[in-house]
């Protein structure tokens, strides 16, 4: 017989002996080889819309310029200003020789400190090559006499000239397909046996006939066509499509970065090409509209002119421990932390403001930060780390004994009063189950799942390890015992006020023998065992030690092995990924029978095989410090650098990329095709799914960065992480966040009782 956990005197005796298996059960801290946190540059965007498509940009100084149908406009005093010298549709801007030209359908005008028109006849491009200025018209090459085109003379081409490009000491003059050099006295069209020459190229062909711009790139040219990029090196002619890692086709411009990089303006986005890799910018987050039509690099700065205005792209030296200092800023000062519980902001139409959302696993996901400022602590041990996570762990007590029912948490926490959202919704289509709790000035979610105890028992577990002093090792470790005799006294069930199992709270052979529960018995087994045998490590309670062994010789052990489902894939649910690894963590680190270990490790591997594709730094950095693998490292870090630091969930898209396949030495389990980059997607816990092409919320929702800061602090809890070497402040911390006024108003609410 089941008896509730109620004796303190035997509490005592029972934490005593705990004590001792705990500290000897955990995974310490591991010393590999730590990656060093290098200085990267972090992207920031920012955007300046405008009525008319922008058709070219410069940067001048400190002078900003941007060309559309009607001329030329200077932004000035955060608004755009009409250049009234300069007349006509703008064909390009271009920096040459410490001036800016705009090239018009009225002619040609150069600013360097006032505008002024030097020619009534329009120009199709300029280059600047030997110390020349050269200009073309039609199929006419004129060089520049200072400051002055000559009214008569220079070289007829034999085809109309798009683009002038200096490359390898030579003029390249480029039209549609045909491309031909000048050498100052003759062009070189011709072959050795006197025939027209001027693709330029013995081997290869362009991608299309179509060429719209061309740009010098070390030993390569590089040519912008419909149907994606042609590199000529050489006399040899090679293309850059979707098969090679461009991520759309249909190429308007080229310009040269400022760290050898290039960048591609397309119709669906901008791309920077760096390291042999492509970056992808598209979307509200980065752009007012796709369509590019021309970009500007100035210092670290791109600008972006597109048919909606200008997407600014600032790089900034950032290390993971400045981005780290930022989202803790972040946390704080946009308002996501209210009474120890971390919330995601929504966009309140009638307020014209963001409020917090007190939704379905308010405790759930407020453990990924209880875990992060845990690991946080033991890392630098600032006090501020250890106060933000005893806030979190009493928060999350809170939850358990604001129910009223013994061993109960609450899915989520209302204010009566407050301004904010109350989820509406509850789990499987059902309503939201809210109930008062006592004293009236708040309410509790109810209904509550098995994602909460999942994350309860994982955070907990982390700060007794990690952060917990004095009496808050009692209290964590009542803390789960409760939650733990709760199931075990109503046979494997979590027991509602109406006293019946809540919609996703049942771990018993009944439900088992459901549909339902036939599909869903590995992950709940999976859970089950590492609540009980959690709760046996933490308190020595013989009770729980025999509760688990009754599990076992009911066969939950072996249902584990298949716990992640593939099918059907309209039924994969990628929340449930975070459960389970939650749920592994601490099975795999307290179970001490070698042969169930060994069954709970093949059902772990096999399950972070389905994930590895999805480069997920917690994922990765988890099955490190489990099985010492560390082949995807460089994945895990280049993901934590590519999230950005705008946490709203700007809509993106990605399903008409040509670049979509799945990533050699990889393969695809759960739908998809392959993952894609922070940057090109949203900001995310650690439960969304990372290939998911489409999606977004056009910018309604903003994410708490807990998740990231979790994988942070643990890469450098465990040493996978270091710290960075850089002295310099400006690449260790930040002064705010940015966008902070946008936040969440601070809580002015009634404050949160102490809790026994």
């Amino acid at each position: 017989m089941i008896t509730p956990f109620r004796h303190s005197l035997v509490l005592v005796l029972w934490l005593t002996v705990a004590s001792r298996l705990f500290a000897a059960d955990t995974f310490p801290p591991l010393h590999p080889k730590a990656a060093p946190d290098e200085v990267y540059l972090q992207e920031i965007g920012r955007q300046i819309p405008s009525t008319r498509p922008l058709t070219a940009v410069a940067v001048h100084g400190t002078h900003l310029f941007v060309g559309d149908t009607q001329g030329v406009m200077e932004r000035v005093a955060d608004e755009w200003r009409s250049v009234s010298q300069v007349d006509g549709a703008v064909h390009q801007l271009v920096h040459l020789d410490a001036a800016t030209w705009a090239l018009t359908a009225s002619g040609v005008y150069r600013y360097d400190g006032d505008w002024r028109r030097i020619s009534e006849r329009p120009a199709t491009a300029m280059a600047s090559h030997r110390g020349s200025v050269y200009l073309a018209e039609g199929t006419k090459l004129i060089q520049l006499t200072g400051n002055r085109i000559p009214t008569d003379g220079g070289a007829t081409n034999a085809f109309p000239i798009h683009r002038l490009v200096s490359h390898q000491d030579l003029l390249y003059v480029q039209g549609g397909e045909r491309l031909t050099t000048w050498n100052g006295t003759g062009w070189g069209g011709l072959d050795e046996y006197g025939f027209p020459g001027d693709e330029a190229w013995d081997w290869g062909a362009l991608p299309s006939k179509e060429v719209r711009d061309v740009v010098s790139m070390g030993s390569r040219l590089v040519f912008a066509t419909d149907r994606g990029l042609g590199v000529l090196r050489g006399m040899s002619m090679t293309t850059l499509r979707g098969e090679q890692g461009l991520p759309y086709e249909d190429v308007r411009c080229l310009v040269r970065g400022f760290d050898e990089d290039l960048w591609v303006g397309t119709s669906r986005g901008a791309l920077r090409q760096t390291g042999g890799h492509f970056h992808y910018f598209a979307g509200q987050r980065w752009l007012p509209s796709d369509h590019v039509n021309a970009i500007s690099v100035s210092g670290k700065s791109v600008y972006i002119a597109t048919d909606g205005g200008l997407g600014i792209i600032d790089y900034e030296p950032y290390t993971l421990a400045k981005k780290a200092a930022y989202y803790e800023k972040e946390i704080e000062e946009w308002g996501h932390n209210r009474l120890g519980l971390i919330q995601k902001l929504e966009w309140d139409a009638g307020l014209h403001e963001f409020v917090r959302e007190s939704g379905d696993n308010d405790g759930g996901y407020s453990g990924d930060y209880l875990v992060a400022e845990s690991y946080r602590y033991a890392v630098t041990h600032e006090p501020q780390a250890r106060a933000a996570a005893t806030n979190t762990f009493h928060a999350l007590r809170w939850l358990r004994t604001m129910t009223g029912i013994p061993g109960f948490v609450a899915r989520g926490l209302w204010v009566v009063g407050e301004k904010g959202h109350k989820a509406t919704g509850g789990s499987g289509g059902y309503p939201a189950e809210w109930n008062p709790v006592a004293g009236g000035r708040f309410e509790w979610k109810g209904d509550t799942s098995s994602d909460e105890l999942c994350s309860h028992f994982y955070s907990t577990a982390r700060f007794l390890e990690t952060a917990a002093q004095g009496d808050e090792l009692r209290q964590g470790r009542e803390h789960l015992a409760a939650i733990a005799m709760h199931l075990m006294t109503h046979g494997w069930q979590l027991i509602d006020l109406d006293g019946r199992p809540t919609r996703w709270g049942r771990w018993d052979p009944d439900y088992f023998k459901t549909d339902e529960g036939h599909f869903d018995r590995g992950l709940q087994c999976l859970e089950l065992l590492s609540f009980i045998k959690t709760a046996e490590v933490l308190t020595g309670d013989p009770q729980f030690a025999a509760a688990y062994q009754r599990l076992v010789d009911m066969g939950y052990p072996t249902h584990t092995l298949r716990q992640r489902k593939t099918f059907p894939p309209d039924s994969v649910a990628h929340f449930e990924d975070q459960l389970a690894f939650w749920s592994y963590w601490n099975l795999l680190q307290y179970e001490q029978d070698a042969d169930r270990r060994a069954l709970y490790r093949r059902s772990f591997e096999r399950t972070y095989e389905m994930l590895r594709i999805e480069q997920q730094p917690w994922y990765n950095f988890v099955h490190q410090v489990i099985s010492g693998d560390d082949t995807e490292m460089a994945a895990s870090l280049g993901h934590l650098r590519e999230w950005p630091l705008d946490l709203r969930v700007w809509s993106y898209q990605n399903s008409h990329r040509t670049d979509l396949r799945t990533p050699d030495g990889y393969q695809t389990f759960l739908g998809g095709i392959r993952p894609f980059s922070p940057r090109e997607r949203e900001p995310m816990r650690w439960d969304a799914w990372t290939m998911q092409a489409d999606g977004g919320t056009d910018g309604k929702d903003v994410v708490e960065p807990s998740s990231w800061l979790l994988a942070y602090w643990m890469g450098r809890y465990y040493g996978f992480i270091a710290a960075p070497t850089a002295t310099d402040p400006a690449v260790l911390t930040v002064e705010h966040s940015l966008h902070r006024e946008l936040g969440a108003r601070p809580y002015e609410g009634p404050p949160r009782p102490a809790v026994p």
